[in-house]
């Protein structure tokens, strides 16, 4: 699914925190947002499901294209939109169900009763997440019994289950070991195949080895855009190469 905005701009009451981003992210790509703390890629990741929305005091202006429509536009469902949109936020974020619950969950919110059909796509979503063979045998469990890198995994499974086309991850590994974030980049490598997704992160090493595309944010401009082996080896802007090289950020 395609993205495309244009001369994207947001405020947080007078703080200009985005200004005037323009960007095209093809479908079925991973695409890396970097930059220092504070440059505006999460809040430039929100902006795909509306979730700045609901932050007091926030003014969006340009356009935002998700396969050709203007998600901003009054006539967009919003409900609809998050749908299509899934989210993996920083910390694994379970709710206090079970494992089966949890990934039900969304299901069962857009009124969705058919228990062979729940029991069905939440496999499917457990075996796309790489936690069905985890957890098959405990999925009445409390999913606060999992460790981080399950959990976090659960809520991927969680976000797979009502069928988005993207999937934006705010730092998805950031709260993890050096195994669970092994699997968490497997398995972004493995859903692009059917999902478009858009990841911010801090480590470098990760947006190299995760996505096709990375972006570079700072003070709240996007300053290169590019596949991303050129972000790491030969950038055209100076900063780009300052941040890339450890000199700022």
């Amino acid at each position: 699914m395609k993205i495309r905005t244009h001369q994207v701009n947001l405020y947080y009451s007078d703080f200009h925190a985005l200004k005037g981003i323009t960007m095209e992210i093809s479908a079925n790509t991973v695409t890396a947002l970097i930059g220092p703390s504070g440059c505006g890629k999460s809040t430039f990741l929100r902006v795909f499901n509306r979730m700045n929305d609901l932050i007091d005091g926030v003014k969006i202006t340009g356009d935002i294209f998700i396969d050709g429509q203007e998600i901003y536009d009054r006539k967009t469902n919003i409900d609809d939109l998050r749908k299509n949109v899934g989210m993996v936020f920083q910390k694994p974020n379970p709710f206090p169900k079970s494992i089966f619950e949890n990934v039900a969950y969304g299901l069962r919110v857009n009124g969705i009763n058919d228990k062979k059909f729940i029991e069905e796509r939440v496999e499917r979503s457990l075996h796309q997440s790489a936690l069905w063979d985890e957890v098959k045998d405990k999925m009445k469990k409390s999913a606060f019994e999992l460790s981080g890198g399950q959990q976090q995994r659960l809520c991927i499974a969680r976000a797979l289950a009502i069928e988005p086309s993207i999937i934006l991850m705010d730092e998805p590994a950031s709260a993890l070991d050096p195994i669970s974030t092994a699997k968490i980049e497997e398995l972004i490598y493995e859903l692009k195949k059917n999902y478009t997704i858009i990841i911010v992160t801090h480590n470098m090493q990760q947006a190299g080895r995760v996505s096709d595309k990375t972006g570079f944010f700072y003070l709240g401009e996007l300053i290169e855009y590019d596949d991303t082996k050129i972000i790491f080896t030969n950038p055209k802007n100076p900063r780009t190469q300052n941040y890339i090289t450890g000199r700022f950020g």
